[in-house]
Formats: structure tokens, C-alpha cells, sequence
């Protein structure tokens, strides 16, 4: 199985005056292509320094990080923008989508940043992306015209456009409602059904079982690297929610 992340031994060490705070301590682990993997960890753990590495966001100290077969390390600053743009789908809890942008523009903005100009029709590239996320009646609304839920389902599909190795979504639920997360967390599964492969942080150990692997993190190390037990899906916990009618969904 191909190999999408691996790192080998990589740390990250902050200065703060006369202080140095070790981030992350000597890491190691690896995901194949298709995985849906989660982490986790408590503030302070270096989870969220983790998801900046992953995300070609900052460099290791040192250590070596290698993102779909390439070492990062010696990229220049070029070199990283490019794989970041080429490799990386990002999601984050904030959607952060431009608020005078229809949805059809915001999800093709990663393609005009594609030097390499690989996208011939880049808004068709678009519209597939939204499509595929079950946004095709929605291409020129503004994000203050979609519901949150429909917002993160734009960001999602501004993270597939480019065809990425690797989806990194930072707490992409934190802003939702339970039956909205789950609505996002079954497109995750959905998605991942289809070999995309997907990294997710998240506090909260429910959200983390609709994963298939759990990397917890502490004090800058891993603790715990498993596959998910009793894994749920997001599409049956709809199904409940939907016949005990707990929430309506909007």
C-alpha cells in the first residue's frame, strides 16, 4: 500500500525568550493511502504543532517528514507553498471561506494558485467538487446565504478540487450542531469509502470513533496509535436521530 505520511522521528522545539518549549518529542508513525485516521490530545499535548507539520504550515527542529514519497526537508519556501497546494486539502473549524465569494468561486480559488496551471477548466473542476459534496443547487450563493453545515460542505469540496494526496481537517465540527457534525462526518466516511485519505483532529472521542484510527498525542509524544474498536457511522447515527426526532435538522 502506498504510503502517504511517514515521520521519522521529527520534533519541534519553540523559543520564548531564555525559554525552549518542546512541542513535539521524537514522533514517529505512518499512514497509507485510504486511511481515516484521528488525532487526538489535551491542550498542550502538540497535536495542533502535529497538524502544522502535516500541513507543510512549519517545519521540524529537526527529524525527517515525508509527504506522499518527498522529504520535505531542504524544500525551499517555494517548494513548500507548491506541495501544500498540490498535495494538502484543508479543512478547517472556521470554514474559512471568503464572505463576498460565491460558493463556485471560493472552491476554485485553490486552482488559480496552481502555477503549474494543471486545470485547464478550473470552474468546471469546481462545480464537480461541489457536486460531489451535494452542492449543485448552490453554486453562486454567498457563504452568509448557506447554513453552516452547507458552508463546511463548501470548504470540503475546496479542499478535493485539486485532487489532493491528504485531507487535513482541524476540528472541522467545532462550529456545527451534533446533527450537522454528523451530517459532515458521514461525508468524511463517504469520502474515505472512495480512497481518499483523511487526518482529522478532534477533541471529542465520539466524533473520533467515526474514524478508523486514533493517534493520541501527550506532552509531545504519542501515548496510543490503534484502530478505532466498535467504530460508529455517521450515516446510521442520522438514521437515530432522524426516528427518535431529537433534533430537526435544519
Amino acid at each position: 500500500m502506498d504510503m502517504v505520511i511517514e515521520t521519522r522521528n521529527l520534533c519541534k522545539t519553540y523559543k520564548i525568550g531564555e525559554v525552549e518549549i518542546k512541542a513535539l518529542r521524537g514522533v514517529n508513525f505512518s499512514i497509507d493511502k485510504g486511511e481515516f485516521v484521528a488525532v487526538m490530545g489535551s491542550s498542550g499535548s502538540g497535536k495542533s504543532t502535529l497538524m502544522n507539520l502535516l500541513g507543510c504550515l512549519d517545519k521540524p527542529s529537526s527529524g525527517d517528514f515525508f509527504l506522499d514519497g518527498i522529504n520535505t526537508n531542504g524544500l525551499s519556501k517555494n517548494e513548500y507553498a507548491a506541495i501544500r497546494n498540490q498535495k494538502i486539502g484543508f479543512v478547517f473549524q472556521g470554514f474559512n471561506l471568503l464572505p463576498r465569494t460565491t460558493a463556485l468561486e471560493n472552491v476554485e480559488l485553490p486552482l488559480l494558485y496552481d502555477r503549474q496551471k494543471k486545470h485547464a477548466n478550473s470552474a468546471q473542476k469546481a462545480r464537480n467538487a461541489l457536486c460531489r459534496v451535494s452542492l449543485q443547487d448552490r453554486f453562486e450563493h454567498l457563504p452568509g446565504q448557506l447554513s453552516g453545515g452547507q458552508q463546511q460542505r463548501v470548504a470540503i469540496a475546496r479542499a478535493l478540487v485539486n485532487d489532493p494526496a491528504l485531507i487535513l481537517a482541524d476540528e472541522p465540527t467545532g462550529n456545527l450542531d451534533s446533527y450537522t457534525s454528523m451530517e459532515v462526518f458521514s461525508l468524511f466516511q463517504q469520502l474515505n469509502d472512495e480512497g481518499i485519505t483523511i487526518v482529522l483532529v478532534t477533541h471529542e472521542r465520539d466524533f473520533a470513533r467515526y474514524a478508523k484510527r486514533v493517534i493520541e498525542l501527550k506532552d509531545g509524544r504519542i501515548i496510543r496509535d490503534a484502530l478505532i474498536q466498535n467504530r460508529l457511522y455517521a450515516k446510521e447515527d442520522l438514521k437515530l436521530f432522524k426516528q427518535s426526532e431529537i433534533i430537526t435538522p435544519i
